[in-house]
């Protein structure tokens, strides 16, 4: 099972951009997908995930502002990001819990992406 995420760069203080992560390999389900976000020097932080079927779970500082979305057909997560700020810059890290074909169920993650937000 791999995490192929893309979408990241640079971009201006209240620009807009749209990460996209697409999951494959032996995938029987998947039960959750997101993404997290960590910039230099922080942890690793959850900026919006969402059970299979459920609400998603935004980091407070990005609602409003960043939407998600899940094409479950297609196993790919999406991440709007509009009116970034400065404090958005960090490397983007798809995330997914999975279940494979032999039904064991692991978490994954991609490679990341870095997302620039200059002032």
């Amino acid at each position: 099972v791999q995490l192929q995420a893309c979408g990241g760069g640079l971009v201006q203080a209240g620009g807009s951009l749209r990460l996209s992560c697409v999951a494959s390999g032996r995938i029987f389900g998947i039960n959750s997908m997101g993404w997290y976000r960590q910039a230099p020097g922080k942890q690793r932080e959850l900026v919006a995930v969402a059970p299979r079927g459920g609400l998603v779970n935004f980091l407070d500082s990005v609602k409003g502002r960043f939407t998600f979305s899940r094409d479950t057909a297609r196993s790919t997560a999406y991440l709007q990001m509009n009116s970034l700020k400065s404090e958005d810059t960090a490397v983007y890290y798809c995330y997914a819990n999975i279940q494979d074909l032999s039904l064991q169920t692991d978490d994954y993650w991609g490679q990341g992406t870095q997302v620039t937000v200059s002032s």
